[in-house]
């Protein structure tokens, strides 16, 4: 039988359990000191007062990497970090180009450069600053919950095996002995920590069900897919923004053009990567820098304009006007086949619209408010300027000819329409002009057959077909055998300034013609139910130039009309001069 401990004030190896405080005393009151009273949870189901726990024991085998993963490719936060290296490297693919291209001065790279960053900085999830290192992914393989111990001995902070253990007295090993060996004290003991679970077994109860709640709770749902500023088409943005703060007159047409030809890197812009970047980009992310289709010029204003507005708010930033003069002569000149008359009536009528120009409407200064209920800017003053200045320029062509199938002639040789082509000749104009802009352009929208297409016609869609399947680097056919230089107006450029001569003026009426309307008379607003002819034709030469859709730019075109509408001065023809 296993010795009894006796008490260390009277020596006595008589115990017993204190019925009031349940403390453990000997025979004379000494009460036990330096015992643990342990509360045992008792599950329903459970035989007797005591808990049972299976023994786990922990495998030293490294689990097995599942089949068919690559080990190579990015996830997570370094991933991203990943994701936006490469957007980054296309970026700067894409601003040499347009250095090469347009001339831009070295200045235009730098702004790039800015305006870049501070567009990452204002995404709701930046990129991290910097990949996760090795070590920190060790560290991170590590689990939380093993002691310290363990965690300093896999991380390589052993203690030192020479140094002692603590040394005890003999008398307290004996009574650490008998104490261990004693099963009259481990009964009361046990008794003990049973009456203390059984009361605690409500608390148990409420603490589990508290446990289980944040279970059940649904998860909350996370917006998938990447942001419209995380996507290829934000390079794009930046790119107009540093165009803007320039001052340089490029149309969104411009960069859609070149990324329809595969002169400016956009579509399938992952060609473009080293092979060593390639292999780290997981497929969504491959998904992601290889665009199908080139982002429309109101999706890049929408881009630009937004990102433009967020950097002003936040850092103060203003970007200035449009360049407006230039952008308004080719307005003009190439898309409505106009003259310096109609230059100038659409920038009088421009000015009476009291057009912004401005790439966001929080950067131009708020209207004039007579009353309380003006507004504090107008509708559609957030549109692009080439979209702004063809609807003006439609009114115009409205005031001059009409468009509703009804003839007008000026009355005298002052009136600016006398320099105006007659109508007739104007329509066969933008027919020309819009042959002319199909034949060079070779995309999706354009339905050509081969059998009709000319020998220099094909030359240029072979040489297209090589640009945009074999891409950049396969220079040696260039270096030896070198294609003559072609007509500029094969390159892309326009042709409304070679076919807009020999245009016979309007005519001015005469005395006997009194039913022939003048020009500016009975304006009719909008397309008047059902669009004529001749407005059909020229809204749809101008939505195609722009790059819009027909049924947005007669929205814009119907509000400028109930605008000058609204202000009274502009409703005659002479107004305008």
């Amino acid at each position: 039988m296993a010795p009894r401990k006796r008490c260390p004030v009277c020596r006595s190896k008589q115990w017993h359990k204190e019925p009031s405080s349940g403390l453990i005393a000997c025979s004379e009151g000494h009460i036990l000191q330096n015992y643990r009273n342990e509360t045992n949870e008792v599950q329903p189901g459970e035989v007797g007062p005591h808990a049972v726990r299976k023994r786990t024991f922990k495998s030293n085998r490294e689990k097995a990497a599942p089949k068919g993963v690559d080990e190579r490719l990015y996830h997570g936060n370094r991933g991203r970090y990943f994701y936006f290296q490469c957007l980054q490297l296309i970026l700067r693919h894409q601003i040499a180009v347009l250095l090469e291209r347009w001339a831009l001065p070295a200045e235009f790279e730098v702004v790039c450069r800015d305006l870049w960053a501070l567009n990452l900085s204002l995404l709701r999830d930046p990129p991290p600053p910097e990949p996760y290192l090795a070590s920190q992914d060790a560290d991170a393989d590590l689990p939380a919950s093993a002691s310290p111990p363990k965690r300093e001995a896999a991380l390589g902070f052993d203690e030192d095996p020479k140094q002692p253990p603590s040394s005890d007295d003999d008398a307290e090993d004996e009574e650490t002995e008998e104490a261990e060996n004693d099963p009259d004290l481990d009964e009361l003991l046990a008794e003990n920590s049973a009456s203390d679970s059984s009361s605690s077994d409500e608390d148990d109860v409420d603490g589990n069900d508290k446990k289980k709640k944040p279970k059940s709770m649904p998860k909350s749902k996370k917006r998938l897919g990447l942001h419209n500023y995380e996507r290829p088409a934000s390079t794009l943005a930046v790119i107009v923004m540093a165009c803007w703060t320039l001052r340089i007159p490029i149309l969104y047409r411009d960069l859609t053009r070149l990324i329809e030809s595969y002169e400016l890197p956009h579509l399938e812009a992952i060609r473009i990567l080293p092979q060593s970047m390639i292999v780290h980009l997981t497929k969504h992310n491959i998904q992601a820098l290889s665009p199908r289709t080139t982002p429309s010029a109101q999706v890049l204003h929408h881009l630009a304009s937004t990102l433009a507005g967020r950097i002003y708010a936040t850092f103060g930033v203003a970007t200035p006007e449009a360049n407006a003069a230039p952008i308004l002569w080719r307005v003009v000149t190439q898309c409505l086949g106009g003259s310096p008359t109609l230059y100038k009536l659409t920038k009088r009528l421009s000015n009476v619209l009291g057009l912004p120009l401005t790439l966001h409407h929080s950067l131009a200064p708020p209207l004039q408010r007579v009353k309380q209920r003006d507004p504090h800017r107008h509708k559609n003053d957030n549109v692009a300027p080439e979209v702004a200045f063809v609807a003006t320029g439609i009114i115009v062509l409205k005031m001059v000819y009409g468009l509703d199938g009804k003839e007008r002639l000026p009355a005298d040789e002052e009136d600016p329409a006398c320099d105006m082509p007659r109508i007739d000749e104007y329509l066969g104009l933008l027919r020309r002009l819009e042959d002319e802009d199909g034949l060079i352009q070779f995309d999706s929208r354009t339905a050509m057959a081969i059998e009709d297409l000319s020998e220099d016609t094909v030359d240029e869609y072979l040489a297209f077909c090589e640009r945009a399947l074999v891409g950049p680097g396969n220079d040696v056919l260039d270096r030896y055998f070198p294609f003559p230089e072609m007509d500029e107006t094969a390159k892309g450029a326009s042709a409304a300034e070679g076919i807009t001569f020999g245009l016979r003026p309007t005519r001015v009426q005469d005395a006997e013609e009194e039913a022939v309307l003048r020009p500016g008379a009975r304006y009719t607003h909008g397309d008047g139910g059902e669009m004529p002819d001749a407005y059909a034709a020229v809204v749809g030469r101008a939505a195609g130039w722009v790059g819009v859709r027909e049924e947005y730019l007669r929205g814009v075109v119907l509000s400028y009309e109930r605008r000058i509408r609204g202000r009274g001065k502009a409703r005659e023809w002479k107004n305008i001069l």
